[in-house]
């Protein structure tokens, strides 16, 4: 080949790979213009969201949890479930024992339904931070989140201490997500496995004995 042809040859290749940087820039730039968009309308979301692909094979999401309030819920997706994450008060905490006569598994007994560092009264590594997969046991409906002293017109007991309610056909789990008893659904609500990678940083999908990374 002449040299006249080699130089022809790298001055396309320079071309296409110039192109392509160009390409993969001016998407990076307009990702980053999504992700401040969507902080417009949620406090804060993962900052390294996986592609749709890479979340279809199980990849861990990691949530900052910093901003949290008091009674917030976050909602995030794993697996394409949702994963909800409630910072519990200290007086929600406190109500939970008083609701295990009315449980149908208040000790979580059902293994299947939490690791074993969450099988504890809290369901939880640090109990302040509920984390379950939000997908009724019975059907797999997404139950409403519905506060202590907000259960009016919800169809459930004036004496709510707050949790989750399913409308659809009337289950309900309290806010360690463990379900009542005399409703269709069967077991406790899914705890995934997770760790924390810091105080304020949780990675759902990823598991270790004692939830610490």
């Amino acid at each position: 080949m002449s040299s006249t042809a080699n130089v022809a040859g790298t001055k396309n290749t320079a071309e296409i790979q110039d192109k392509s940087k160009r390409r993969f820039l001016v998407a990076a730039t307009a990702g980053v213009g999504a992700v401040g968009a969507g902080f417009a309308a949620v406090p804060f979301v993962m900052s390294l969201r996986p592609s749709a692909k890479t979340q279809a094979a199980g990849a861990p999401v990691e949530i900052d949890i910093s901003k949290m309030e008091m009674g917030q819920l976050l909602i995030v997706e794993w697996r394409g479930k949702p994963v909800w994450i409630v910072r519990r008060t200290e007086n929600s905490l406190a109500d939970l024992p008083s609701l295990n006569s009315k449980l149908s598994d208040p000790d979580s007994e059902v293994t299947s339904q939490q690791p074993d560092y969450a099988k504890n009264p809290a369901r939880a590594i640090k109990p302040e931070y509920l984390v379950v997969i939000g997908i009724c046991t019975h059907l797999g409906c997404s139950p409403t989140y519905i506060k202590k002293g907000a259960a009016a017109g919800n169809d459930i007991d004036d004496d709510w201490k707050g949790g989750f309610f399913c409308p659809c056909h009337g289950s309900k789990f309290d806010l360690a997500g463990r379900v009542y008893q005399g409703v269709p659904a069967p077991t406790n609500l899914v705890v995934p496995p997770y760790i924390y990678l810091s105080n304020t940083r949780i990675l759902v999908g990823a598991d270790s004995s004692k939830g610490v990374a």
